[in-house]
């Protein structure tokens, strides 16, 4: 049974906890020190970064600045993470030619689910059913409870883990630039499915010197070792206080500095027979991979736990349009997964919209802006090769007391966003309808399709475009939605007296983005008055 090093740095901060992950690397790499199993713990909280990524791109600056809470990076690559005083992570350095690793170091999978399995037999002590999931989660019933991730140099590597010991899931979304809409109710409890922590497990949380004992154990009987406490050699000491400066430097700490377009968070949401599904991707645009994934909605999936598989299983996997496919064939054949009224394409389509959203981008619309852009019959990357013949409008954007509230027409007053559009469009001679109903919103593109007109811009909230999707399709006129601003009737309860068009709120026009887009098309030739609509 060999002999490892044991050291519990205690509680340090981002920088301190960073500087040691790279001095004691780069001393075990040399031969200086031996195998070492280390704890580490943070205060204040550490919003941490993987190597390869932005601060600004995946970090609320804003809120950690008001909020006392630190900022730095990993050695080790994967994505952002919360590291508050509640959690404690665990950290492998040792040499590649380490009995029982040594023919694991070209299988990462392998060597991930090795050292976690340490991890979960630590779990397993202490009274929870923990298990690997591939790529390299551990999980319970599904729910994250540590993630884990490694590097190397030299001879040498560090696999380092965080477990959730107690967590605040709302500080980690408001903290983390995570990829959902908006931080709802339904969105934290929908996050909340996905994580967990031991405290929420058991009941209660075990004192630290219990936990850590149960993970000294774990480790001992996965690598057939004995962990001795030392502290740091002096070497190491040394090393450290050279390079801390380094670690705590904005050099350092935004060391990866992206463009703003090259990642981002996209979505897509549709109404199924099995209920409404949303899908949320943060995307890396440069390298073309899906950083992270939530797909949530009011469907019914057995095993329960499968939409948690799946997500992981997306997680930085390629995002080329037959990757995506294949990604998701796979695990419905693997798995056996049922989503009742959902089929396996709809999740390809769903994601497939989601990614091809990055195609607005050069038509000069902000990713965030893509996100309240709705194409039907065409995907996001076929704009260029659309035609649209006229503009539809909803009446809800006009004021309730304007005599054109329920018919055709506008003064161009001044007094809402409807007639702001009505000037723009008058000015290109282009056709544009008021909508008062859904009724009528059908008659009038069924009508305008009659007379040759090949599609059509328009505005209506999601939740209209949720609901009605099919409608739209059906048409078969292909059609690029822009979603509204301020509460909706669907928001507010009240869409059926919409669908009637006795809907007596007021809701605004998306002006920029809806105005940015007619001029856009107007000047590329997509937007064009070719047909003739009375």
């Amino acid at each position: 049974m060999t002999r490892w090093r044991l050291l519990d740095t205690g509680v340090l901060t981002g920088a301190q906890n960073m500087a040691l992950d790279d001095v004691i690397l780069e001393c075990k790499s040399e031969g200086k020190t031996p195998n070492t199993f280390r704890f580490l713990q943070f205060n204040p909280s550490a919003a941490l970064v993987g190597y390869h990524q932005s601060i600004e791109q995946e970090i609320r600056l804003d809120y950690v600045s008001r909020n006392n809470i630190d900022i730095n990076r990993r050695i080790t690559g994967g994505g952002a993470i919360l590291f508050t005083p509640t959690c404690l992570g665990w950290e492998v350095f040792a040499d590649k030619s380490t009995p029982g690793i040594d023919d694991l170091r070209y299988d990462l999978e392998r060597l991930a689910r090795k050292v976690c399995s340490g991890a979960v037999r630590a779990l397993n002590a202490l009274g929870v059913d923990a298990n690997f999931r591939p790529k390299n989660d551990i999980e319970i019933e599904g729910r994250k409870i540590s993630g884990t991730g490694g590097t190397e140099r030299g001879a040498a590597f560090l696999y380092q883990g965080t477990l959730l010991i107690d967590f605040d899931v709302e500080l980690m979304l408001k903290t983390l630039r995570i990829p959902v809409e908006k931080l709802k109710d339904k969105e934290i409890e929908s996050v909340k499915e996905r994580v967990t922590w031991l405290g929420r497990e058991l009941g209660y949380v075990p004192p630290l010197d219990v936990i850590k004992k149960a993970f000294i154990e774990g480790f001992q009987e996965v690598f057939d070792m004995v962990l001795k406490p030392e502290d740091l050699y002096p070497e190491e000491q040394e090393m450290y206080e050279r390079r801390l400066p380094y670690f705590k430097s904005d050099d350092w700490i935004y060391l990866v500095r992206k463009q703003e377009t090259a990642t981002g968070q996209l979505m897509a949401a549709r109404k199924t027979p099995g209920g409404l599904i949303r899908v949320s991707l943060a995307l890396d645009l440069i390298g073309n991979y899906i950083i992270s994934s939530f797909i949530t909605g009011d469907f019914q999936v057995f095993p329960q736990r499968a939409i948690l598989d799946l997500e992981a299983r997306l997680k930085n996997s390629s995002a080329d349009d037959d990757d995506i496919r294949d990604t998701v064939y796979k695990f419905f054949e693997e798995t056996g997964t049922q989503i009742f009224g959902v089929s396996p394409d709809d999740i390809v389509n769903l994601i497939l919209e989601a990614v091809k959203k990055k195609a607005f981008v050069k038509w000069g619309v902000s990713l965030e802006d893509a996100n309240h852009l709705m194409t039907v019959n065409f995907m996001p990357d076929e704009l260029e090769n659309q035609r649209f013949d006229y503009v539809l409008l909803p009446y809800c954007a006009k004021e309730v007391d304007c005599e054109y509230r329920k018919i055709e027409g506008c003064t161009i007053c001044g007094r809402c966003t409807i007639g702001d559009i009505y000037e723009i469009i008058e000015d290109l001679g282009v056709p544009v309808r008021t909508i008062q109903n859904f009724e009528h919103l059908i008659d009038t593109i069924m009508e305008f399709k009659q007379k040759g007109a090949r599609g059509y811009i328009g505005s209506c909230c999601e939740g209209f475009y949720n609901k009605h999707h099919d409608d739209f399709v059906a048409t078969g006129v292909p059609a690029l939605l822009v979603d509204v601003d301020d509460s909706t009737c669907y928001e507010l309860g009240e869409e059926r007296e919409a669908y009637i068009g006795e809907f007596e709120g007021q809701t605004v026009l998306k002006m920029d983005l809806l105005s940015h887009l007619i001029k856009r098309l107007w000047e590329k030739g997509v937007l064009r008055n070719e047909v003739k609509l009375d």
